[in-house]
């Protein structure tokens, strides 16, 4: 697979040391070299790449700016490079896959694209899923049926990994795999692990699509449980339970949600 990519700097030296470094990797291919945000904005729209190289500190439109000013489309992946480590919080916080400091050092380079090269690999397989489930809604409705509960995972790939989370003015990578609770407070979710909470702004449904449901399971209103985490299942009244995991925490699960957990705890 090809990697579409432009490269955005307002310094022309800059762009030729990363069109130079980048020039190591095969799969990349290099669309367009803009100088500004608004020739970016331009490109991006026109060229629709897979991956933009995009500086920070630009006249007029900055990096930042950039991105903003793509909402209205589906946006690229951006890796943020720059002269200037202070800006790191904001770039991962516009959901960059990385951030490079420069002059771009050529093994993290190479980590970077590895992590490009997984995230479209993960967007190829959400976009085939869709394209299988449109067909089998059509012409099989049974078996998108089956999809949808997840009989055969096709779309596992789709799900996050790893989320970052600012709190407290630092940004903590978090292993989905060691999430036990997420729950709901307003407008933030708490992220609880074994021996951590983080609180993170993002609505309960937006999370919700980022994490894989035949694991993370919503067990109340305001509640999602991570199910591998799950060790004891007791029964309560009124149709009630609780939910025992590994750390001894005990989640209650409302009575309209019972069944849902039911189909994954044995």
């Amino acid at each position: 697979m090809t990697i579409r990519t432009i490269l955005v700097d307002d310094e022309p030296l800059a762009i030729q040391g990363l069109e130079l470094r980048l020039q190591a990797h095969e799969d990349v291919e290099i669309v367009a070299k803009c100088q500004n945000g608004r020739e970016a904005i331009s490109a991006i729209k026109t060229h629709k790449p897979d991956l933009v190289f995009l500086d920070i500190q630009m006249p007029g439109f900055d990096g930042f700016s950039v991105v903003q000013g793509l909402m209205e489309v589906e946006p690229p992946l951006f890796v943020f490079v720059t002269a200037y480590s202070d800006h790191a919080l904001r770039a991962f916080e516009a959901q960059a896959v990385d951030y490079l400091m420069k002059p771009v050092d050529e093994s993290r380079l190479a980590d970077t694209l590895d992590r490009v090269r997984q995230r479209l690999a993960e967007k190829s397989s959400v976009n085939e899923a869709e394209k299988l489930k449109e067909a089998l809604a059509e012409h099989a409705p049974e078996a998108a049926a089956e999809i949808v509960d997840g009989g055969d995972g096709v779309t596992s790939s789709r799900f996050e990994k790893l989320i970052n989370v600012k709190d407290r003015g630092q940004i903590f990578r978090v292993d989905v795999d060691t999430i036990e609770i997420v729950e709901a407070a307003g407008d933030y979710m708490c992220i609880k692990t074994a021996d951590n909470t983080l609180i993170l702004r993002e609505t309960m449904k937006d999370l919700e699509k980022r994490l894989d449901p035949r694991r993370f399971q919503r067990v109340h209103r305001s509640t999602i449980v991570n199910l591998d985490q799950v060790r004891q299942v007791k029964p309560h009244t009124n149709g009630e339970c609780f939910l025992v995991l590994d750390s001894g925490a005990q989640v209650k699960v409302s009575r309209s949600y019972r069944d849902v957990v039911a189909r994954f705890v044995h």
